[in-house]
Protein backbone atom coordinates (compact mmCIF):
# COMPACT_ATOMS: atom_id res chain seq x y z
CA UNK A 1 0.00 0.00 0.00
CA UNK A 2 2.80 2.02 0.31
CA UNK A 3 4.34 1.82 -2.46
CA UNK A 4 1.12 2.27 -4.08
CA UNK A 5 0.71 5.59 -2.12
CA UNK A 6 3.81 6.72 -3.83
CA UNK A 7 2.73 6.06 -7.64
CA UNK A 8 -0.83 7.99 -6.79
CA UNK A 9 0.56 10.97 -5.03
CA UNK A 10 3.84 10.89 -8.10
CA UNK A 11 1.04 10.89 -10.35
CA UNK A 12 -0.88 13.58 -8.73
CA UNK A 13 1.83 16.38 -8.31
CA UNK A 14 3.27 15.61 -11.87
CA UNK A 15 -0.69 16.61 -13.12
CA UNK A 16 -0.42 19.78 -11.04
CA UNK A 17 2.43 20.56 -11.58
CA UNK A 18 2.58 20.46 -15.54
CA UNK A 19 0.33 23.52 -15.67
CA UNK A 20 2.56 25.92 -13.87
CA UNK A 21 2.08 28.83 -17.03
CA UNK A 22 0.56 28.66 -20.12
CA UNK A 23 4.05 27.63 -21.99
CA UNK A 24 6.23 25.98 -20.39
CA UNK A 25 10.24 26.78 -19.97
CA UNK A 26 10.98 23.58 -21.72
CA UNK A 27 8.36 22.24 -24.77
CA UNK A 28 10.82 19.53 -25.26
CA UNK A 29 10.01 18.20 -21.74
CA UNK A 30 6.27 18.23 -22.70
CA UNK A 31 6.84 16.20 -26.30
CA UNK A 32 9.35 14.03 -25.25
CA UNK A 33 9.46 13.21 -21.28
CA UNK A 34 8.61 9.71 -20.03
CA UNK A 35 4.97 11.02 -18.69
CA UNK A 36 3.46 8.50 -21.03
CA UNK A 37 5.54 5.84 -20.23
CA UNK A 38 5.05 5.70 -16.78
CA UNK A 39 1.10 6.06 -17.16
CA UNK A 40 1.44 3.01 -20.32
CA UNK A 41 -0.21 -0.54 -19.43
CA UNK A 42 0.31 -2.92 -22.38
CA UNK A 43 -3.22 -4.32 -23.38
CA UNK A 44 -3.89 -7.45 -21.45
CA UNK A 45 -2.59 -6.24 -18.01
CA UNK A 46 -3.50 -5.20 -15.10
CA UNK A 47 -3.71 -1.21 -13.81
CA UNK A 48 -1.75 -1.54 -10.19
CA UNK A 49 -4.90 0.79 -8.85
CA UNK A 50 -8.85 0.38 -9.46
CA UNK A 51 -10.20 3.92 -8.39
CA UNK A 52 -14.02 4.32 -8.04
CA UNK A 53 -15.47 7.42 -8.45
CA UNK A 54 -19.02 9.07 -8.56
CA UNK A 55 -21.07 10.06 -11.11
CA UNK A 56 -22.45 12.92 -9.54
CA UNK A 57 -26.02 13.60 -11.40
CA UNK A 58 -25.50 10.93 -13.55
CA UNK A 59 -26.58 8.85 -11.03
CA UNK A 60 -23.79 5.76 -12.01
CA UNK A 61 -20.34 4.94 -10.38
CA UNK A 62 -17.54 5.03 -12.46
CA UNK A 63 -14.31 2.67 -12.07
CA UNK A 64 -10.35 4.07 -13.42
CA UNK A 65 -7.55 1.90 -13.62
CA UNK A 66 -4.27 3.70 -12.47
CA UNK A 67 -1.95 4.74 -13.73
CA UNK A 68 -3.42 4.41 -17.10
CA UNK A 69 -6.49 6.66 -16.91
CA UNK A 70 -8.50 3.75 -18.46
CA UNK A 71 -11.95 3.77 -17.85
CA UNK A 72 -12.84 0.12 -17.17
CA UNK A 73 -16.62 0.24 -16.36
CA UNK A 74 -19.33 2.43 -15.87
CA UNK A 75 -21.79 0.46 -12.77
CA UNK A 76 -25.84 1.77 -13.49
CA UNK A 77 -27.06 2.27 -9.84
CA UNK A 78 -29.53 4.75 -8.94
CA UNK A 79 -30.45 6.02 -12.79
CA UNK A 80 -31.69 4.36 -15.94
CA UNK A 81 -28.69 3.37 -18.18
CA UNK A 82 -29.64 2.98 -21.77
CA UNK A 83 -26.41 1.47 -22.59
CA UNK A 84 -27.05 -1.90 -20.40
CA UNK A 85 -30.94 -1.12 -20.28
CA UNK A 86 -30.69 -0.80 -16.41
CA UNK A 87 -34.04 0.23 -15.37
CA UNK A 88 -35.53 0.15 -18.69
CA UNK A 89 -36.17 -3.89 -18.70
CA UNK A 90 -38.61 -5.12 -16.05
CA UNK A 91 -35.85 -7.57 -14.67
CA UNK A 92 -34.02 -4.44 -13.45
CA UNK A 93 -37.05 -1.87 -13.00
CA UNK A 94 -37.86 -2.69 -9.12
CA UNK A 95 -34.18 -1.64 -8.54
CA UNK A 96 -34.97 1.98 -9.32
CA UNK A 97 -37.93 1.89 -6.81
CA UNK A 98 -38.54 3.89 -3.82
CA UNK A 99 -41.63 4.34 -1.32
CA UNK A 100 -42.49 7.52 -4.13
CA UNK A 101 -42.66 5.04 -6.61
CA UNK A 102 -40.11 4.65 -9.60
CA UNK A 103 -37.86 7.29 -9.13
CA UNK A 104 -35.16 6.79 -12.22
CA UNK A 105 -32.41 9.43 -11.43
CA UNK A 106 -30.66 10.59 -8.93
CA UNK A 107 -27.18 12.45 -7.62
CA UNK A 108 -24.07 9.51 -6.63
CA UNK A 109 -21.91 11.93 -4.77
CA UNK A 110 -19.48 9.66 -2.16
CA UNK A 111 -18.20 6.01 -2.63
CA UNK A 112 -16.89 3.80 0.28
CA UNK A 113 -14.77 0.24 -0.29
CA UNK A 114 -15.88 -2.48 2.44
CA UNK A 115 -13.35 -2.83 4.70
CA UNK A 116 -11.53 -5.13 7.47
CA UNK A 117 -9.64 -4.71 10.10
CA UNK A 118 -9.42 -1.44 8.64
CA UNK A 119 -8.00 -2.15 5.62
CA UNK A 120 -9.97 -2.70 2.37
CA UNK A 121 -11.32 -6.34 1.57
CA UNK A 122 -12.34 -5.70 -2.07
CA UNK A 123 -15.96 -7.48 -1.46
CA UNK A 124 -18.40 -4.81 -2.19
CA UNK A 125 -18.75 -0.74 -2.68
CA UNK A 126 -20.93 1.12 -1.63
CA UNK A 127 -22.85 4.51 -2.85
CA UNK A 128 -25.11 7.00 -1.78
CA UNK A 129 -27.93 9.16 -3.66
CA UNK A 130 -28.15 12.77 -2.52
CA UNK A 131 -31.80 13.14 -3.34
CA UNK A 132 -34.14 10.44 -2.80
CA UNK A 133 -31.81 9.17 0.13
CA UNK A 134 -30.91 5.51 -0.76
CA UNK A 135 -27.91 3.51 -0.49
CA UNK A 136 -26.43 0.88 -2.84
CA UNK A 137 -24.16 -1.93 -2.43
CA UNK A 138 -22.42 -3.13 -5.77
CA UNK A 139 -20.63 -6.70 -5.58
CA UNK A 140 -16.71 -6.39 -6.35
CA UNK A 141 -17.25 -10.26 -7.80
CA UNK A 142 -19.59 -9.24 -10.88
CA UNK A 143 -19.25 -5.09 -10.27
CA UNK A 144 -22.73 -5.22 -10.84
CA UNK A 145 -25.27 -2.96 -7.88
CA UNK A 146 -26.73 -5.81 -5.73
CA UNK A 147 -29.13 -3.83 -3.58
CA UNK A 148 -30.33 -0.69 -2.78
CA UNK A 149 -32.17 0.40 0.36
CA UNK A 150 -34.21 3.83 0.87
CA UNK A 151 -34.02 5.63 4.29
CA UNK A 152 -36.71 6.74 6.25
CA UNK A 153 -36.65 9.99 8.34
CA UNK A 154 -34.38 11.73 6.19
CA UNK A 155 -34.04 14.72 3.61
CA UNK A 156 -30.80 14.45 1.33
CA UNK A 157 -28.35 12.06 2.40
CA UNK A 158 -25.06 13.90 1.80
CA UNK A 159 -23.49 12.14 5.00
CA UNK A 160 -23.47 8.58 3.52
CA UNK A 161 -21.99 5.84 2.93
CA UNK A 162 -18.94 5.51 5.29
CA UNK A 163 -18.21 2.53 6.60
CA UNK A 164 -17.07 0.99 10.24
CA UNK A 165 -13.77 -0.37 10.28
CA UNK A 166 -15.06 -4.15 9.38
CA UNK A 167 -17.84 -3.24 8.08
CA UNK A 168 -20.54 -3.74 10.66
CA UNK A 169 -22.03 -0.71 9.55
CA UNK A 170 -22.51 1.52 6.62
CA UNK A 171 -23.93 5.01 8.08
CA UNK A 172 -25.73 7.60 6.84
CA UNK A 173 -27.05 10.83 8.16
CA UNK A 174 -29.89 13.13 6.64
CA UNK A 175 -28.60 16.27 4.99
CA UNK A 176 -31.45 18.27 5.84
CA UNK A 177 -33.17 17.60 9.44
CA UNK A 178 -37.10 16.94 8.59
CA UNK A 179 -40.10 15.94 10.70
CA UNK A 180 -40.19 12.36 11.36
CA UNK A 181 -42.20 10.10 9.06
CA UNK A 182 -44.76 9.02 11.48
CA UNK A 183 -45.47 13.21 12.41
CA UNK A 184 -49.46 12.98 10.51
CA UNK A 185 -49.89 15.55 8.28
CA UNK A 186 -47.94 18.92 7.42
CA UNK A 187 -45.91 21.23 9.28
CA UNK A 188 -45.12 24.49 8.72
CA UNK A 189 -41.34 25.32 7.79
CA UNK A 190 -41.52 27.86 10.66
CA UNK A 191 -41.74 25.40 13.15
CA UNK A 192 -38.01 24.31 12.16
CA UNK A 193 -36.87 23.81 15.72
CA UNK A 194 -39.68 21.92 17.69
CA UNK A 195 -40.73 19.85 14.91
CA UNK A 196 -38.12 19.15 12.38
CA UNK A 197 -35.11 16.40 13.25
CA UNK A 198 -32.05 15.00 12.19
CA UNK A 199 -31.71 11.29 11.86
CA UNK A 200 -28.89 9.00 11.81
CA UNK A 201 -29.22 5.84 10.42
CA UNK A 202 -27.02 2.87 11.00
CA UNK A 203 -27.20 0.02 8.28
CA UNK A 204 -25.89 -3.05 9.29
CA UNK A 205 -24.24 -5.23 6.66
CA UNK A 206 -24.34 -9.10 6.49
CA UNK A 207 -20.30 -10.70 6.79
CA UNK A 208 -21.27 -13.54 3.95
CA UNK A 209 -23.28 -12.08 1.44
CA UNK A 210 -23.53 -8.39 2.18
CA UNK A 211 -27.22 -8.11 2.87
CA UNK A 212 -28.17 -5.08 4.14
CA UNK A 213 -30.84 -3.94 6.93
CA UNK A 214 -31.47 -1.11 9.00
CA UNK A 215 -30.15 -2.13 12.38
CA UNK A 216 -31.57 1.18 14.16
CA UNK A 217 -31.38 4.96 13.49
CA UNK A 218 -30.59 8.02 16.20
CA UNK A 219 -32.95 10.62 16.24
CA UNK A 220 -30.79 13.83 16.76
CA UNK A 221 -31.57 17.79 17.23
CA UNK A 222 -32.49 19.66 14.23
CA UNK A 223 -29.21 20.35 12.39
CA UNK A 224 -28.19 19.81 9.19
CA UNK A 225 -25.14 16.36 9.00
CA UNK A 226 -23.00 17.84 6.09
CA UNK A 227 -20.09 14.93 6.36
CA UNK A 228 -18.95 12.13 8.58
CA UNK A 229 -15.98 9.26 9.24
CA UNK A 230 -15.68 6.64 11.16
CA UNK A 231 -13.53 6.18 14.05
CA UNK A 232 -11.03 3.45 13.81
CA UNK A 233 -7.85 1.79 15.99
CA UNK A 234 -7.98 3.31 19.31
CA UNK A 235 -11.67 5.25 18.30
CA UNK A 236 -13.28 2.24 16.63
CA UNK A 237 -17.18 2.04 18.33
CA UNK A 238 -17.50 5.84 17.63
CA UNK A 239 -18.58 7.86 14.55
CA UNK A 240 -17.78 11.83 14.04
CA UNK A 241 -20.91 14.12 12.04
CA UNK A 242 -19.73 17.73 10.63
CA UNK A 243 -23.32 19.82 11.65
CA UNK A 244 -23.86 23.00 10.19
CA UNK A 245 -27.11 25.24 10.81
CA UNK A 246 -26.70 25.04 14.26
CA UNK A 247 -29.04 28.49 14.19
CA UNK A 248 -31.62 26.08 13.12
CA UNK A 249 -32.64 28.48 9.98
CA UNK A 250 -35.25 28.14 7.80
CA UNK A 251 -34.99 30.26 5.44
CA UNK A 252 -31.93 32.28 2.83
CA UNK A 253 -29.73 28.98 4.28
CA UNK A 254 -26.79 30.88 2.98
CA UNK A 255 -26.52 33.48 5.10
CA UNK A 256 -29.38 32.35 8.21
CA UNK A 257 -27.36 29.01 8.76
CA UNK A 258 -23.57 30.51 8.76
CA UNK A 259 -23.92 33.35 11.47
CA UNK A 260 -22.36 31.36 14.00
CA UNK A 261 -18.49 31.53 14.65
CA UNK A 262 -18.48 27.49 15.71
CA UNK A 263 -20.87 25.07 14.57
CA UNK A 264 -20.23 21.35 15.60
CA UNK A 265 -18.86 18.25 15.05
CA UNK A 266 -20.85 14.99 16.74
CA UNK A 267 -19.61 12.24 18.17
CA UNK A 268 -21.69 9.27 18.53
CA UNK A 269 -20.37 6.11 20.36
CA UNK A 270 -22.07 3.67 18.30
CA UNK A 271 -21.17 0.80 20.69
CA UNK A 272 -23.14 2.11 23.63
CA UNK A 273 -26.00 2.99 20.90
CA UNK A 274 -26.15 -0.88 20.24
CA UNK A 275 -26.04 -1.70 24.24
CA UNK A 276 -29.27 0.46 24.64
CA UNK A 277 -30.70 -1.60 21.27
CA UNK A 278 -30.30 -4.41 23.04
CA UNK A 279 -31.88 -3.17 26.45
CA UNK A 280 -34.85 -2.61 24.50
CA UNK A 281 -34.31 1.35 24.93
CA UNK A 282 -35.48 1.73 21.19
CA UNK A 283 -38.95 2.87 19.96
CA UNK A 284 -40.51 0.73 16.50
CA UNK A 285 -41.64 3.53 14.40
CA UNK A 286 -44.19 3.35 11.86
CA UNK A 287 -42.11 4.29 8.52
CA UNK A 288 -42.40 3.04 4.46
CA UNK A 289 -39.12 2.52 2.71
CA UNK A 290 -38.21 0.67 -0.08
CA UNK A 291 -35.37 -2.40 -0.17
CA UNK A 292 -34.53 -3.20 -3.67
CA UNK A 293 -32.40 -6.83 -4.47
CA UNK A 294 -30.81 -7.70 -7.64
CA UNK A 295 -30.68 -11.90 -7.85
CA UNK A 296 -27.65 -13.21 -9.88
CA UNK A 297 -29.17 -16.54 -10.21
CA UNK A 298 -32.67 -15.46 -11.95
CA UNK A 299 -30.83 -12.16 -13.48
CA UNK A 300 -33.47 -9.83 -12.09
CA UNK A 301 -34.50 -8.13 -9.10
CA UNK A 302 -37.61 -7.62 -6.38
CA UNK A 303 -38.67 -4.56 -4.41
CA UNK A 304 -40.39 -4.89 -0.89
CA UNK A 305 -42.09 -1.99 0.90
CA UNK A 306 -40.74 -2.36 4.69
CA UNK A 307 -43.10 -0.37 7.48
CA UNK A 308 -40.99 -0.02 10.81
CA UNK A 309 -37.72 0.81 11.92
CA UNK A 310 -36.28 0.86 15.43
CA UNK A 311 -35.18 4.64 16.73
CA UNK A 312 -32.92 5.71 19.63
CA UNK A 313 -33.92 9.21 20.84
CA UNK A 314 -30.27 10.88 21.97
CA UNK A 315 -31.75 13.31 24.01
CA UNK A 316 -33.06 10.68 25.97
CA UNK A 317 -30.01 8.83 25.84
CA UNK A 318 -26.89 11.39 26.86
CA UNK A 319 -24.33 9.39 26.85
CA UNK A 320 -24.00 8.17 22.92
CA UNK A 321 -24.20 11.60 21.45
CA UNK A 322 -21.79 14.51 22.38
CA UNK A 323 -21.18 18.38 20.58
CA UNK A 324 -17.44 19.26 20.21
CA UNK A 325 -17.73 22.97 19.13
CA UNK A 326 -15.98 23.31 15.46
CA UNK A 327 -15.34 26.63 13.54
CA UNK A 328 -17.37 27.56 11.02
CA UNK A 329 -19.87 25.76 9.00
CA UNK A 330 -18.29 22.39 8.80
CA UNK A 331 -17.76 20.09 5.86
CA UNK A 332 -15.17 17.58 5.60
CA UNK A 333 -14.53 15.58 8.77
CA UNK A 334 -11.80 13.00 8.69
CA UNK A 335 -10.69 10.21 10.85
CA UNK A 336 -6.51 10.06 10.64
CA UNK A 337 -5.39 6.24 10.45
CA UNK A 338 -4.76 5.34 14.27
CA UNK A 339 -7.97 7.27 14.88
CA UNK A 340 -6.67 9.46 17.42
CA UNK A 341 -6.94 12.89 15.43
CA UNK A 342 -10.49 14.11 14.27
CA UNK A 343 -9.84 16.59 11.30
CA UNK A 344 -12.54 19.33 11.33
CA UNK A 345 -12.99 21.43 8.04
CA UNK A 346 -14.70 24.68 8.54
CA UNK A 347 -15.58 25.71 5.21
CA UNK A 348 -15.62 29.10 6.15
CA UNK A 349 -12.86 29.21 8.53
CA UNK A 350 -9.18 30.17 8.20
CA UNK A 351 -8.16 27.66 10.17
CA UNK A 352 -8.11 23.70 10.44
CA UNK A 353 -9.40 22.37 14.02
CA UNK A 354 -7.67 19.17 14.62
CA UNK A 355 -9.27 17.09 17.78
CA UNK A 356 -7.93 14.20 19.75
CA UNK A 357 -9.97 11.59 20.88
CA UNK A 358 -8.24 10.99 23.98
CA UNK A 359 -8.76 14.52 25.32
CA UNK A 360 -12.59 14.06 23.74
CA UNK A 361 -12.63 10.78 26.41
CA UNK A 362 -10.96 12.22 29.01
CA UNK A 363 -13.23 15.66 28.51
CA UNK A 364 -16.44 13.54 28.56
CA UNK A 365 -15.22 11.31 31.88
CA UNK A 366 -14.80 15.17 33.56
CA UNK A 367 -17.94 16.42 32.55
CA UNK A 368 -15.99 19.49 30.91
CA UNK A 369 -18.83 20.94 29.15
CA UNK A 370 -20.29 23.91 27.85
CA UNK A 371 -24.06 23.34 28.49
CA UNK A 372 -26.39 21.60 26.58
CA UNK A 373 -27.64 21.81 22.65
CA UNK A 374 -31.11 20.85 22.48
CA UNK A 375 -30.51 17.97 25.00
CA UNK A 376 -27.06 16.96 23.71
CA UNK A 377 -23.89 17.76 26.17
CA UNK A 378 -21.86 20.14 24.10
CA UNK A 379 -17.45 19.42 25.59
CA UNK A 380 -15.57 22.45 26.01
CA UNK A 381 -13.79 23.50 22.44
CA UNK A 382 -10.27 23.55 24.68
CA UNK A 383 -10.89 20.36 25.98
CA UNK A 384 -10.73 18.21 22.96
CA UNK A 385 -8.72 20.49 21.05
CA UNK A 386 -5.51 18.93 20.10
CA UNK A 387 -4.33 22.24 18.05
CA UNK A 388 -5.40 24.20 15.00
CA UNK A 389 -3.36 24.38 11.79
CA UNK A 390 -2.88 28.51 11.46
CA UNK A 391 -3.48 29.65 8.04
CA UNK A 392 -3.74 26.74 5.94
CA UNK A 393 -5.79 28.36 3.13
CA UNK A 394 -9.27 29.51 2.36
CA UNK A 395 -12.23 26.87 2.46
CA UNK A 396 -11.12 23.63 3.67
CA UNK A 397 -13.25 20.90 2.68
CA UNK A 398 -11.82 17.46 3.02
CA UNK A 399 -8.39 15.73 4.34
CA UNK A 400 -6.80 12.59 3.50
CA UNK A 401 -3.96 10.69 4.60
CA UNK A 402 -0.46 9.35 4.10
CA UNK A 403 1.72 6.86 5.71
CA UNK A 404 4.62 9.71 6.90
CA UNK A 405 2.45 11.10 9.11
CA UNK A 406 1.37 14.23 6.51
CA UNK A 407 -2.49 15.17 5.74
CA UNK A 408 -3.48 16.34 2.59
CA UNK A 409 -6.54 19.13 2.59
CA UNK A 410 -8.67 20.62 -0.50
CA UNK A 411 -9.35 24.20 -0.28
CA UNK A 412 -11.88 25.28 -2.63
CA UNK A 413 -11.67 28.88 -2.22
CA UNK A 414 -7.96 29.15 -3.01
CA UNK A 415 -8.12 26.61 -5.50
CA UNK A 416 -5.12 24.39 -3.69
CA UNK A 417 -3.75 20.95 -1.57
CA UNK A 418 -2.08 21.78 1.06
CA UNK A 419 0.22 19.21 2.47
CA UNK A 420 0.62 19.58 6.75
CA UNK A 421 2.40 17.63 9.32
CA UNK A 422 -0.19 15.86 11.96
CA UNK A 423 1.80 16.21 14.80
CA UNK A 424 3.72 19.35 14.52
CA UNK A 425 0.47 21.24 12.86
CA UNK A 426 3.08 22.77 10.26
CA UNK A 427 2.03 23.32 6.80
CA UNK A 428 4.74 21.80 4.74
CA UNK A 429 3.27 22.60 1.09
CA UNK A 430 0.73 23.72 -0.99
CA UNK A 431 0.29 22.90 -5.26
CA UNK A 432 -2.73 24.95 -6.92
CA UNK A 433 -5.14 23.36 -8.74
CA UNK A 434 -6.82 26.00 -11.05
CA UNK A 435 -10.43 25.19 -10.06
CA UNK A 436 -12.43 25.03 -7.23
CA UNK A 437 -11.35 21.82 -5.51
CA UNK A 438 -13.52 19.28 -3.85
CA UNK A 439 -13.22 16.10 -2.90
CA UNK A 440 -9.62 14.64 -3.13
CA UNK A 441 -7.86 10.95 -2.83
CA UNK A 442 -4.95 9.17 -1.26
CA UNK A 443 -4.47 5.58 -2.14
CA UNK A 444 -5.59 3.60 1.08
CA UNK A 445 -5.74 7.21 2.73
CA UNK A 446 -8.96 6.38 4.76
CA UNK A 447 -7.47 2.92 6.32
CA UNK A 448 -5.95 2.52 9.05
CA UNK A 449 -2.86 1.05 7.52
CA UNK A 450 -1.39 4.76 6.86
CA UNK A 451 0.60 4.84 10.34
CA UNK A 452 1.36 8.32 11.25
CA UNK A 453 5.15 8.06 12.45
CA UNK A 454 5.44 8.62 16.61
Amino acid sequence: MKNLFKIAALTGLVAVTGFQSCKPKDTANAVSGDAGIKSYVAPGKYDEIYNFVSGGFSGQMSVYGLPSGRLLRVIPVFSVDPEKGWGYSEETKPMLNTSHGMVPWDDLHHVQLSKTNGEYDGKWVFGNANNTPRVARIDLTTFRTQEIIELPNSGGNHSSPFITENTEYVVAGTRFSVPPDDVNGDVAIDTYKENFKGTLSFISVAKEDGKMDIAFQIQCPGVNFDLSRAGKGVSHGWFFFSCYNTEQANTLLEVNASQKDKDFIMAVNWKKAEEYLKAGKGRKQAVRYAHNTYSEKTHSATSEIKTEVIVLDSKELKDICYFIPCPKSPHGCDVSPTGEYIVGSGKLAALIPVFSYDKMLKAIAAKSFDGEFEGIPVIKYESALYGEVKKPGLGPLHTEFDDNGNAYTSMFVSSEVVKWNIKDLKVLDRQPTYYSIGHLCVVGGDTKNQQENT
